[in-house]
């Protein structure tokens, strides 16, 4: 029997609204269905327009809102949206109208069957909450081999006699132990079916002991698990499996949504080698073999592409800023270059501290460790590969100028960008690639806000400006979900270009910071998604930002003022893909700032001379017959 259930991912677009309904619900549930086939839409968006709150769809289509009457706007990518006014009674779905010319060039991507396969919400998924991980690898270098086990701890959420474990089909499974018995197991691509004799209670906890074994394949950006050589030829090995799965070399729930509390790591390699890898060293065995087993224990939850090995001819360093070590780890030939280069990890953490709070991971420490690719967000172990330079150097000893604007060769790229998705992306993680801005956007903003702090406001406004250059809006920033697809790329560039501009709408620096540092707090060490995070904005700036991020991340085109003067009379307006599109922005008149309110009408503005546009400061088209 086929235990995969079919996968269906349709996301958001706005569009004008021109139907008003009214939907009876029971138990305040509203189920999202589509005209194409009658399928549930995942990701759609409920807005309460009242109480300024968004609710998303999961992946049956299902909302649950907190009260049963409201008046909501309902919409999805790729749909037409509606008006609903909701009661007490009866009927619980409603049917959005599908319209093939909607985002085009996004409804065009094709999705391989492992994608699919991986990003699904599975029900054998759904059935379990991750526990603990306990992984023993050893790693053969020269058979280029890798053999273990990991012990997966877990809590039933129903009674059920199946889950599921994600492991490369390449890979032998040699046996799966429950209780001491082998299990019965069925595999469908990258996807193990896990058969127990008789149904596992709700609420009750299990562990399984997964062994397994094979030669890695390299796989994706960075190969995901590589076996390379240094310069003076001695093995160094590493992993970076972002955006394709560490189920490449080692068996675990592979989704971002269901992380486990802690994790052990016991990693055994050729005893002229060291590993280095996730949160602490707690032990170290030399066995008689030639191996030498390095035992690391992660006391914070992970997700599973920070989990990381890092195995070569590595030497130590390292300091503290109070509490917290920073321990650096780099091949022992260029030890001299890093202790130099190293040394803006300390004031960069001392002014990440400053705008997002404590280092989310202060019981594992923080690492840096040379890798031969240009760098990873591993979790208390960040990799980095920019040839010890300031600038971007993308592995090829090029002087990177980042944005073409004079200051990324201020700082190096790597220690900056990196080290920021600590806080995004490790502490506060997206629950699908969908929403992968929140990473992203937000890392690459932590760029910006390292520069402000270091050298000044203008430098950062001019830095975060030259990533216009690198915009393509050719797709919206929030991708299709359930399936793996990593977004456009940019969710890095125009997203902090949008972050930028909530900035200057909020246009007051002392809330704005606050309003960041309790984002990050907020959400600390957990997942969310884009509407988790317009509810934080709406909530704590007490204003309604619903069109302002419906326009920026669910549409690929961003605003546009359009100004004209005709009979001496100078008009301004929007043009938006949003209905009722309103956003304050900031003007120049006769060499003072002023802000103005446009909409998606025609306004009359009371001078009409020498006006220029702040759109260094707000992320949008000018359309003028004036400037």
């Amino acid at each position: 029997m086929n235990l995969l259930r079919p996968i269906y991912f349709i996301i958001l677009v706005l569009v004008n609204v021109s139907t008003f309904q009214q939907v009876h619900a029971t138990e305040n549930k509203l189920f999202v269905l589509s005209s194409k086939e009658n399928l549930p839409i995942e990701g759609a968006i409920i807005y309460d327009r009242k109480n300024l709150k968004a609710y998303q769809s999961n992946y049956q289509g299902l909302v649950i809102l907190e009260s049963p009457n409201e008046d909501l706007q309902i919409k999805a990518k790729y749909h037409h949206p509606i008006l609903l006014k909701r009661s007490k009674q009866t009927s619980q779905s409603i049917t959005l109208k599908y319209d093939e010319n909607l985002l085009v060039d996004d409804q065009a991507l094709v999705h391989k069957e492992e994608n699919i396969q991986w990003g699904a919400a599975d029900k054998y998924r759904e059935n379990n909450d991750l526990l603990t991980y306990d992984l023993s690898i050893t790693v053969n270098p020269e058979k280029k081999f890798i053999a273990g086990n990991n012990k997966i701890r877990f809590k039933m959420l129903k009674n059920d006699d199946v889950i599921r474990v994600d492991l490369y089909q390449n890979l032998a499974i040699d046996k799966i132990l429950y209780q001491g018995k082998a299990l019965n197991f069925k595999r469908e691509l990258n996807a193990v079916y896990i058969s127990f004799p008789t149904a596992l209670e709700n609420n009750s906890i299990h562990e399984i002991d997964f062994h397994y074994s094979g030669h890695p394949i390299a796989k994706g950006r960075f190969g995901c698990f590589t076996f390379n050589k240094d310069d003076k030829g001695i093995d160094w090995i590493n992993t970076a499996c972002q955006g394709v799965g560490s189920m490449v070399w080692w068996p675990n729930k592979d989704q971002q949504s269901d992380e486990v509390e802690s994790m052990i790591m016991r990693v055994s390699v050729p005893s002229a080698l060291k590993d280095i890898s996730n949160g602490r060293l707690i032990e170290t065995h030399v066995k008689s073999n030639g191996y030498t087993e390095y035992v690391w224990q992660t006391l914070n939850p992970i997700n599973n592409y920070s989990v990381s090995l890092n195995i070569g001819n590595y030497v130590h360093f390292g300091e503290k800023l109070g509490n917290l070590t920073l321990d650096y780890y780099v091949l022992e030939q260029d030890l001299a270059k890093a202790k130099k280069q190293f040394k803006q990890a300390k004031p960069m953490m001392v002014t990440y501290q400053k705008y997002f709070g404590e280092y989310p991971f202060i019981e594992d420490g923080y690492k840096l460790i040379q890798a031969p690719y240009t760098g990873m967000e591993h979790q208390s172990a960040v990799t980095y590969g920019n040839g010890f330079q300031n600038g971007y150097t993308r592995n090829d000893n090029s002087m990177g100028d980042w944005t073409g604007v004079g200051i990324s060769l201020k700082f190096d790229f790597i220690i900056i960008h990196e080290s920021g998705h600590e806080w995004f992306g490790n502490s506060l993680t997206s629950y699908d690639f969908s929403d992968a801005w929140i990473h992203e956007g937000w890392c690459t903003y932590a760029e910006a806000v390292y520069v402000e702090d270091q050298f000044g406001y203008d430098d950062a406004m001019k830095y975060l400006n030259g990533y216009k250059n690198k915009v393509t809006n050719k797709f919206p920033i929030i991708g299709p979900p359930s399936v793996s697809h990593w977004p456009t790329s940019d969710i890095y560039f125009k997203g902090i270009l949008f972050i930028n501009t909530l900035r200057h709408i909020i246009n007051d620096d002392d809330k704005w910071w606050a309003g960041v540092k309790a984002f990050t707090t907020t959400f600390k060490k957990s997942q969310l998604n884009t509407a988790d995070v317009l509810n934080f904005f709406n909530h704590y700036f007490d204003d309604d930002f619903e069109k302002i991020f419906d326009q920026y991340l669910y549409f690929n085109e961003i605003p546009t003022l359009i100004l004209t003067n005709k009979n001496n009379q100078l008009k301004y307006r929007w043009k938006s893909n949003v209905k009722g599109f309103d956003m304050p922005l900031d003007v120049k008149i006769r060499g003072k700032v002023s802000r103005i309110y446009p909409t998606t009408d025609w306004q009359v503005m009371a001078d009409n001379s020498e006006i220029s546009v702040l759109d260094h400061l707000f992320y949008i088209n000018v359309e003028s017959n004036v400037l």
